[in-house]
């Protein structure tokens, strides 16, 4: 393929990106051992939960944003590209059915469309009106949370998603590994800002970057479903039996917090219909499946109250 003419100014703008700076603890990694290589990885990789750790207090704001929405029948929508699309994807499949939420709920959209989960589709990120669409065809509402996913920041299909959605009222995150101090779009509620540094390998933000967004996603949903009552003790109660091993799972779940019998959990989880929260409250309330139903109800899902009551 025949490179473009380019652009000027965008390549002044992605020189200055702290993502697309050389590592200075990694200049002659292309003469090292495979041993000494995977040293140099793993210790820049040990810097990233520390970078996460200084951006608590905004999670902590976005978290309280996705709860309030989440329970006024919102939803969370994910927009990103390349691996932070994918890492946005990723994280939505698997909250059904480790949190028993509806599909649909939590949504991730990757420029490109489906195709670019499996195969990089790298032109559909170069446009911020590829983004608005796909909020458009989203359904986009002031109830919905949108949050952008970008290690660069600059990503157009990104900003083009996330000012979309803000025209249309919704609240609005993004997550980026460049520094706070160089966020410069203005129509976000709440930014989330991991600086990590330069990347092992210049500007490959499917390492350093792409875990620290998944290190923050997983904080955002996994606190989020805790806070609405899908958790007790620290165990997923919400879980679909959708499989055998969740299937097992779930019978697990129910003896080690009851410390009923195999055959028990079974018979309770056939009487609850496979809703694991209902088979705890009518073991640990003594009551019957309907009672266990109307308890939950009235505390909100939540198992250590329905228990109470």
């Amino acid at each position: 393929m025949i490179p473009s003419p380019g652009s000027k100014s965008l390549f002044e703008e992605i020189s200055k990106l702290t993502t697309e700076q050389r590592n200075s603890r990694s200049m002659d990694i292309d003469a090292r051992s495979t041993e000494e290589i995977l040293k140099i990885i793993n210790d820049e990789d040990k810097t990233v939960p520390y970078a996460v750790e200084k951006e608590l207090p905004y999670i902590a704001q976005a978290v309280e944003i996705i709860v309030k929405a989440l329970k006024a029948g919102g939803r969370l929508l994910y927009f990103g590209a390349g691996t932070s699309g994918r890492l946005g994807v990723v994280d939505a499949s698997e909250c059904p059915p480790t949190f028993g939420t509806p599909y649909g709920m939590i949504e991730g959209y990757i420029a490109g469309g489906k195709e670019a989960m499996f195969r990089a589709q790298e032109g559909a990120e170069d446009y911020e009106e590829n983004g608005a669409k796909d909020v458009v065809l989203a359904k986009v509402t002031n109830i919905d949370v949108v949050c952008g996913i970008a290690a660069s920041r600059r990503t157009p299909y990104v900003i083009g998603a996330v000012k979309k959605a803000k025209e249309l009222g919704a609240t609005t995150l993004y997550i980026t590994c460049n520094p706070r101090e160089n966020f410069n779009i203005k129509e976000v509620d709440i930014a989330i800002c991991p600086y990590v540094g330069p990347e092992v390998v210049m500007g490959s933000t499917r390492m350093k970057s792409g875990t620290a967004q998944k290190l923050v996603l997983n904080m955002l949903t996994t606190t989020a479903m805790i806070r609405m009552g899908k958790v007790y003790e620290n165990m997923m109660i919400d879980l679909q039996m959708t499989n055998k091993k969740l299937v097992e799972r779930s019978k697990r779940i129910v003896m080690t917090i009851t410390g009923v019998s195999y055959e028990d959990a079974a018979k309770y989880l056939q009487q609850a219909d496979g809703h694991v929260k209902t088979a705890l409250v009518m073991i640990k309330a003594k009551v019957g499946a309907e009672e266990a139903k109307q308890r939950l109800l009235k505390a909100d899902g939540f198992v250590r109250k329905a228990i109470e009551l």
